[in-house]
C-alpha cells in the first residue's frame, strides 16, 4: 500500500470540501487581551483582536491568578514528576479539588489534565462500577462524552437533543431494574442553548437513573458563585456528578468531576485515564485554586455581569445587520454562514483584512449546512473592539454575497 498517497487523500478531501483546519500563531500578551500579536506565514506580525477564544473572562491575564502561578513555580518547580498516585499529589492539587468540592456543594472532587479526559475516563468507567448501566445520551453530547460513552462497552441510547418525550420514552422501553445514567450538558457550545436540567432530573427522580452534566461552557459564568447553570438555577443538589473545565472561564488548564465523596474514589480507583496520567503541575493547580475563589465572590459577580452585557450588545447589534445569528440567552453568539468555503473565506478576510481572529467551525463540530462563525465576547471586549467587528461583518458579508434575508429566514 502508498501509504503516503492515502495520506494526501484524506487530506485533499478535507481541502476540497473547504473543511482544511489551519492553526493561527498568535502571541497574547500579558495585560493586553483580548488583543494579541498575529505571526503570518511570511513571519510579518501584525495585531490582531481575538474573538474566538474560550478564555471567556479574561481570568488567564488576572492577576491573582498570575500570582498564584509565580508563588508555586518558585516553591515547587515546574512539573508535579508523576502521576497522582506516584509522587503527582501535592498540597496544590488538593486544595483545588477542596475549592471545587465546595464550589458545587459536594463531598469531593478529582483532578483531571482536561475535562475531556474527565468526561472519557468517568463515562467509560460507570458500566465497570454499575453493571448492566444503561446511559442515555443527548444527541448533541460532547465528543469527548460520546467517545467515553462508546469505549465503555455498555448499553447506550441516543435520546432527540433536550427532548424530554423522546427521554422518557426509551426510559420507560427499558428494564425498570436496571442501573441508568443521564449524560447532557448545561450550555451546548455551538448553538449557545441551555439543557433542560429540571426536567431531566424529574425524570432521573421517576427511573431511580443517576444525573451527569458537563458543565464546561457554564463553570465561572453562571450562577452567584460561578459553578454553573445548575447552581444558577438551584439544581445542583439534584445532580450526581459534574463534569466542568479549568481551562474556559478560569482561564488555566485541566478538567474534573465534583460528586460524592464514594463516586470520586471509585473513578479515582477504576478509570484508567486518571490513574496512568502524570498530574497537573502544581503551578497550573494553584492558578486554577485562585481563580476559581476568585470568581466565587462578588468581584466575580462583577465580571460575570459584564461579560453577559458584553453578549447581549454584540448579539443586538448583528441582529440589527439583519445576520443569521443563533440567541438562546447564553453568551456563545454563532453567526450562521451555512457553507465551509463562505465561512474559511469570511474568517481569511476577517483576519488578514481587519485584524479579527475568528475561527470558522465547520462539520463534524457541527451539521453540514450549518457552518457558523462562533463569536465570545469577554467583559474586556469594549465599544470600539465591537464597533470594529461590526464593521467587518457588514462590509465581508456583502462582499461574499451572502443572503441576509435568505439565510436568516
Amino acid at each position: 500500500m502508498d501509504y503516503t498517497a492515502k495520506l494526501d487523500d484524506a487530506l485533499n478531501a478535507l481541502h476540497k470540501e473547504g473543511r482544511y483546519r489551519t492553526f493561527i500563531d498568535i502571541e497574547r500578551k500579558k495585560g493586553q487581551f483580548p488583543h494579541a500579536t498575529w505571526r503570518t506565514a511570511k513571519g510579518d506580525e501584525k495585531p490582531i483582536t481575538v474573538w474566538c477564544g474560550n478564555d471567556y473572562l479574561g481570568m488567564g491575564q488576572h492577576p491573582v491568578v498570575l500570582a498564584a502561578m509565580h508563588e508555586a513555580i518558585d516553591a515547587t518547580g515546574a512539573g508535579s514528576g508523576g502521576t497522582r498516585n506516584i509522587s503527582g499529589t501535592t498540597v496544590y492539587h488538593k486544595r483545588l479539588e477542596a475549592e471545587l468540592a465546595d464550589l458545587h456543594g459536594k463531598e469531593a472532587a478529582l483532578l483531571f489534565t482536561s475535562a475531556y479526559i474527565a468526561n472519557d475516563a468517568t463515562l467509560s468507567t460507570l458500566p465497570k462500577l454499575f453493571p448492566g448501566l444503561i446511559i442515555y445520551s443527548d444527541e448533541l453530547n460532547h465528543a469527548s462524552m460520546i467517545e467515553g460513552i462508546r469505549r465503555n462497552g455498555g448499553a447506550k441510547r441516543i435520546f432527540k437533543h433536550n427532548d424530554i418525550a423522546d427521554l422518557r420514552a426509551k426510559l420507560e422501553a427499558d428494564d425498570p431494574n436496571a442501573p441508568k445514567l443521564i449524560a447532557f450538558e448545561s450550555v451546548y457550545s455551538m448553538d449557545g442553548d441551555f439543557g433542560p436540567i429540571e426536567e431531566i432530573c424529574d425524570l432521573a427522580d421517576e427511573f431511580g437513573a443517576l444525573t451527569y452534566i458537563d458543565e464546561v461552557h457554564a463553570v465561572g459564568m453562571y450562577g452567584p458563585r460561578g459553578a454553573g447553570v445548575a447552581e444558577r438555577d438551584r439544581l445542583m443538589h439534584r445532580i450526581d456528578i459534574i463534569n466542568a473545565t479549568l481551562a474556559k472561564a478560569y482561564g488555566v488548564m485541566g478538567g474534573y468531576i465534583a460528586a460524592s465523596e464514594k463516586m470520586c474514589d471509585a473513578i479515582r480507583s477504576y478509570a484508567p485515564g486518571f490513574i496512568f496520567t502524570t498530574s497537573l503541575p502544581p503551578a497550573v493547580a494553584a492558578g486554577a485554586a485562585a481563580s476559581v475563589a476568585f470568581l466565587k465572590t462578588s468581584e466575580g459577580q462583577k465580571l460575570r455581569d459584564r461579560h453577559q452585557t458584553q453578549a447581549k450588545i454584540l448579539k443586538t447589534r448583528l441582529k440589527g445587520m439583519g445576520l443569521p445569528i443563533i440567541d438562546h440567552g447564553s453568551h456563545i453568539v454563532p453567526v450562521i454562514v451555512g457553507d465551509p468555503k463562505h465561512t474559511k473565506k469570511l474568517s481569511d478576510m476577517m483576519l488578514e483584512g481587519y485584524g479579527i481572529y475568528v475561527q470558522p467551525i465547520n462539520f463534524p463540530t457541527v451539521p453540514r449546512g450549518t457552518e457558523r462563525l462562533r463569536f465570545t465576547p469577554s467583559p474586556v471586549h469594549g465599544p470600539a473592539e465591537i464597533d470594529h467587528l461590526i464593521r467587518a461583518m457588514d462590509e465581508l458579508w456583502s462582499h461574499c454575497a451572502l443572503n441576509r434575508a435568505e439565510l436568516s429566514a
